[in-house]
C-alpha cells in the first residue's frame, strides 16, 4: 500500500500530514501511525495530522501523536494544517476548523500562521508550578539553572508520569524569564515521551501563567523555543483569557509516497 504524504513544521514542531477527505486512511491503525511517524522506520515526525471533510466549516482536524494514540489538540500541527489546507486549495487566507476541543479560527499573514486558541478560565498556581488545559494539559515551572543545560527528557519524564498527573499524564513546559514580555521554554510532550523543539499550547500555556503570575503585564509575549520564535497574544475579562492568538511560522518541508 502506497500512502501520499506531506511533512510540515513549525518552528521545528514536525508533522506528518496526510489529505484524508475521502476517508481511505485507517484512523485505527495505531501501529501505522506509530511506524509513519518513527524517524528511522518510518517518515519521522512528533505526530500525524488528517485533514478530513466538515460538513459546515472549512475542514476538519484529527491529531495523532508519535505513538500511534489519537490525542488532544496540537497548537503547531494547527497551525501547519491551515497552511497545508492553503496548498491543497481547501482555503485562500482565512478559515474556521474543527479540532478535537472546538472550533477554531486561523488567518494566514504573510509566512506566519495565526490560529486562535479556546479561552482559558483556570490556572491553578501552585508552590512549585502552574498547571492549565489549552487545548492540552501543561504543567509550567521555572528552571533554577540554565534552561540551556537543564535535563528536561529525564525530569520531564518524572513529572509527566508523577502525582498527580499518573498514567493520564501531562505535557510539562520549563521556563526562563529574559525580560518583560520574552521567556525561554523548553517542553517535554506526551505521546512523544520526550522533548521537542517546539509546543504551540505548551507556549500558550507558558504565556498566560506568566501573565497569572505577574512575571509580564504585557497581552503579547514572545516565546523562545529550541525551533525559533512564536508570538502569544491575548486579552483578560472577569479572570478569564479570552482572543488568545498563537502566532507563527509553518512551512511545508517536502512531500513523497511510503510503501506500508
Amino acid at each position: 500500500m502506497k500512502i501520499q504524504f506531506y511533512k510540515y513544521q513549525g518552528t521545528g514542531n514536525d508533522f506528518v500530514m496526510i489529505d484524508n477527505r475521502t476517508a481511505k486512511f485507517d484512523t485505527s491503525n495505531t501501529a501505522l501511525i506509530n511506524t509513519l511517524c518513527d524517524r528511522r522506520f518510518g517518515i519521522g515526525a512528533d505526530g500525524l495530522i488528517l485533514l478530513e471533510n466538515h460538513p459546515t466549516h472549512d475542514f476538519k482536524m484529527v491529531y495523532f501523536n508519535a505513538d500511534g494514540n489519537e490525542s488532544t489538540m496540537c497548537g503547531n500541527g494547527g497551525r501547519c494544517l491551515v497552511a497545508f489546507a492553503k496548498d491543497l486549495g481547501v482555503i485562500s487566507g482565512s478559515c474556521v476548523f474543527e479540532a478535537i476541543d472546538g472550533l477554531h479560527h486561523a488567518n494566514i499573514t504573510n509566512d506566519n500562521v495565526e490560529l486562535k486558541m479556546l479561552d482559558v478560565d483556570a490556572v491553578e498556581d501552585h508552590d512549585t508550578h502552574m498547571f492549565l488545559d489549552t487545548g492540552s494539559p501543561h504543567h509550567v515551572q521555572f528552571v533554577k539553572k540554565d534552561l540551556k543545560t537543564f535535563n528536561v527528557k529525564d525530569v520531564g519524564r518524572s513529572i509527566r508520569y508523577g502525582a498527580p498527573y499518573f498514567d493520564e499524564g501531562t505535557n510539562v513546559n520549563f521556563v526562563e524569564h529574559v525580560n518583560d514580555n520574552t521567556f525561554n521554554v523548553r517542553t517535554y510532550e506526551r505521546g512523544v515521551e520526550d522533548e521537542t523543539l517546539s509546543c504551540g499550547t505548551g507556549v500558550t500555556a507558558v504565556a498566560l501563567a506568566m501573565h497569572y503570575k505577574g512575571y509580564t503585564n504585557n497581552f503579547a509575549v514572545n516565546l523562545n523555543v529550541m525551533g525559533g520564535q512564536l508570538q502569544v497574544s491575548f486579552a483578560k475579562s472577569d479572570n478569564i483569557y479570552t482572543d488568545i492568538w498563537l502566532i507563527g511560522p509553518a512551512k511545508q518541508v517536502f512531500k513523497g509516497e511510503i510503501l506500508c
